[in-house]
């Protein structure tokens, strides 16, 4: 559970390190090393053999960029892959892992919450995990409300990662674990995704020596958003009521001319049909505020990917580590791409030569909402 101090013999093989951070999913690394047999009479690789390197010990990443120590992952090692060599090239051993959330996934747990709220189940499934440094931070939802016994009770089936992914879903929220500030804490955080906070800094693209990534391309889904209408029978009241949703509560909007309600009437438009589809993991019929709650989670969910931006920078160039999820500005590309966007993930590749990112950037539509961005 306590990371040892990495000895000599694994940094001289370290070749290569990957480490990907998302809000969708549990966020990954991957260590990839030189392995030597270290002589004709050696019966297995050392790094094969290491006890540092078994499945689930503890990993810690750690990059100090710009004078400033930065916790790229905390997590449990997963998957071994050794690759022999030949004549031509040498072996390579390859450890794979995940954050530290993979610990929450690893029992199916039968469990039911009464009385509880969407907000008060996840804080009491996070709080089982306080062992290993998390601490949560967590945003009810606006139609949160306390329910009694006899009005139903979520039933957990399955995992608590699975079921915090599933309660987020359900009003269009996001379940990620982020490392750091401090090593061995790690922030869960269950919520919409964050758009607010100072930007970071701005990606530049077609303005010469001030350009720095190394590439990027934008697309524009003129069918990914999804209007909600219907109605919904209120299991109290036996009144269908309607349900008519064109426009995302996602705030504030990074940009000004957000696909709804700009694009209508040429929208996909979704029936919402059954009241079921609001209460999956309540043992109880869906109220109206219910079924509001999941139709708007469908819009919220359709738009965040209209316009996405992938992309790839070199850190040293950019002189700073882009971090996901979080707030970005980008110039260069034209009054419909320029301005801020959410940070969906970042990929950091890493060896002795280079540090190379890969990113994916998210938003509901075109045009930007501020008039200039920090460089």
């Amino acid at each position: 559970m306590v990371p040892s101090p990495v000895p000599l013999l694994l940094t001289q093989a370290l070749q290569s390190v990957e480490v990907t951070r998302s809000d969708e999913g549990p966020s990954a690394f991957q260590l990839s090393f030189y392995a030597d047999r270290s002589g004709p009479f050696s019966t297995d690789y050392p790094l094969v053999s290491s006890p540092l390197l078994k499945p689930f010990n503890r990993v810690l990443l750690t990059v100090t960029f710009n004078g400033t120590p930065r916790v790229l992952m905390d997590g449990f090692i997963t998957h071994q892959q050794l690759m022999p060599g030949d004549a031509t090239r040498g072996s390579t051993f390859v450890v794979t892992g995940e954050d530290v959330s993979v610990l929450m996934d690893l029992y199916d747990l039968p469990l039911e919450y009464p009385s509880m709220s969407d907000a008060m189940i996840v804080l009491f499934i996070l709080a089982k995990y306080s062992v290993i440094g998390f601490y949560p931070v967590i945003v009810p939802p606006v139609t949160t409300f306390l329910r009694l016994p006899f009005e139903g009770t979520w039933q957990q089936s399955g995992t608590d990662r699975a079921n915090l992914t599933k309660l987020a879903a359900n009003h269009a929220y996001v379940f990620y674990v982020e490392p750091g500030p401090a090593s061995l804490t790690n922030k869960a955080y269950w919520g919409p995704p964050v758009r607010t906070g100072s930007p970071q800094k701005t990606l530049t693209v077609n303005m010469g020596p001030a350009t720095n990534i190394n590439s990027i391309s934008f697309n524009y889904d003129g069918l990914a958003a999804t209007g909600v209408f219907g109605f919904v029978q209120d299991p109290e009241t036996n009144i269908d009521l309607p349900i008519l949703l064109q426009a995302s509560t996602r705030v504030p909007l990074l940009a000004s001319q957000p696909v709804l309600p700009t694009q209508l009437p040429y929208v996909r438009q979704s029936l919402f049909t059954s009241a079921l589809e609001c209460s999956k993991g309540y043992n109880r019929a869906a109220s109206y505020i219910d079924a509001l709650s999941s139709a708007q989670a469908i819009v919220d969910q359709s738009t965040d990917k209209v316009v996405t931006v992938e992309g790839e920078l070199d850190a040293v160039r950019y002189g700073d580590l882009l971090s996901a999820p979080g707030i970005v500005g980008l110039r260069g590309a034209g009054m419909s791409y320029d301005g801020n966007y959410y940070v969906k993930s970042v990929t950091h590749s890493i060896s002795k030569e280079k540090y190379i990112q890969k990113f994916t950037l998210t938003r509901e539509g075109l045009g930007s909402t501020v008039n200039e961005v920090q460089p």
